[in-house]
């Protein structure tokens, strides 16, 4: 095993701005960052870290990019799992070098298996099993009366159960539910979803298994019972209080935001149901400035853009950066950070992903201009190349690489 030099780019490491340097990797880990000598040609490119989106769903139709509520239920896992293939290297060739799948089952698990082993090139996937009662939120994606589900827990006793079933099949996170959701079919945003005793038992399960616990919600009331359930993350957030806004900054618990997509559906997306519909005009008047407001408050907002390849595509992540920092009126640093080293904290993996230093991992995207400068240069056409693990995944290395 050989390593690797690229010499003279500009790099912003996952905080902040180190200059021109030689950036030296082996294997999948960075072993130099370190200051260019003098008279070095400079290549005229910059390196950033790769970016951590911390919400995606990627068991979807990777040929079609339309939304088909049948497709999930009549295609095998097997075939499945090329689909969550297909789509996590599109993801990569964006510049976006670890996904979290936040709502995983067996075939987001095998592709995940594969990465790891090396079969197949792609990023690094992590898995969250989601635990959601019958009639949840993550129930009524199936149709109605449909025989074949995906599990579901309707006590405490059931929800550890499932907590330790997903943690078997290797999931890093839990993914809950404290409201409906708007492309479930059938249920209201307004819906309870699981008792708090049930909630209580699935974060203290999982806790003591050493998983993270994500809370898809979309109310007040479904916010506050996260909270109080001691969950690791909020999910969409979309009717968060000034209140909990305080809270959420003061306890810096990370919220994954999903602009791009609700975005679209309010604009009417090709593809969605009449009743998605409905539902998400409903949450765009109950959304209003309030995450504005909550990113000025301090909220600890974070990469997490629920692309499912139908409404956000696998490569958008970048546009999902630029349109929080215009939201929350960040500067470019601030909106890179909740795209990288933020974003890889707030899942665990902050000692591993979103800083290039030395004993990190080589994830990182070559990229024309100084987009820390211009969040406008963080753009999927500035791409020269992306590498993750160690390996070219887009592109082509400048030429001053030895």
């Amino acid at each position: 095993m050989t390593d690797t030099t690229i010499f003279g780019v500009d790099v912003w490491d996952g905080h902040h701005a180190l200059g021109r340097v030689d950036l030296t990797w082996e294997g999948g880990l960075i072993t130099a960052v370190t200051p260019s000598a003098p008279g070095t040609p400079a290549s005229g490119l910059s390196l950033i870290p790769g970016l951590v989106d911390t919400h995606v769903h990627l068991d979807t139709n990777a040929i079609t990019g339309k939304a088909d509520r049948s497709w999930g239920i009549i295609t095998p896992p097997e075939e499945r799992s090329l689909h969550v293939l297909a789509h996590a290297q599109r993801a990569v060739r964006g510049g976006v070098t670890t996904l979290r799948d936040l709502a995983s089952e067996s075939s987001p698990f095998a592709v995940s298996r594969a990465l790891d082993a090396g079969i197949v090139d792609g990023p690094r996937l992590y898995g969250a099993g989601p635990v959601g009662m019958t009639a949840g939120h993550g129930d009524l994606f199936t149709p109605p009366h449909y025989p074949h589900r995906p599990a579901t827990a309707d006590s405490p006793d059931e929800c550890r159960k499932l907590v330790r079933t997903w943690a078997r099949a290797g999931a890093e996170s839990i993914k809950i539910y404290t409201s409906g959701g708007i492309l479930s079919m059938g249920d209201k945003v307004t819906w309870r979803n699981h008792t708090d005793a049930e909630l209580a038992a699935t974060v203290d399960e999982a806790h003591a298994l050493g998983m993270l616990v994500a809370a898809h919600s979309h109310t007040a009331e479904g916010i506050d019972r996260a909270l109080a359930a001691g969950v690791d993350s909020i999910e969409h957030g979309t009717g968060m209080t000034p209140e909990q806004m305080r809270i959420l900054a003061e306890r810096n618990i990370p919220v994954g935001p999903t602009l791009l997509i609700h975005e679209r559906l309010e604009a009417g997306a090709e593809g969605i149901a009449d009743d998605a519909r409905e539902k998400s005009a409903e949450m765009a008047r109950v959304r209003g400035n309030r995450l504005r407001e909550a990113g000025q408050a301090g909220v600890r907002f974070v990469l997490g853009t629920d692309a499912n390849g139908v409404f956000t595509s696998f490569g958008d992540q970048m546009e999902e950066v630029r349109l929080m920092a215009q939201l929350f009126g960040w500067d470019a640093e601030r909106a890179l950070r909740a795209a990288t080293s933020d974003a890889a904290d707030a899942i665990n993996l902050g000692a591993l992903v979103g800083t290039l230093r030395a004993g990190m991992a080589a994830d990182f995207v070559v990229i024309e201009g100084r987009p820390w400068e211009d969040i406008a240069e963080l753009d999927t056409d500035r791409i020269r190349a992306v590498v993750a693990r160690g390996r070219v995944q887009a592109g082509e290395l400048p030429e001053t690489v030895a």
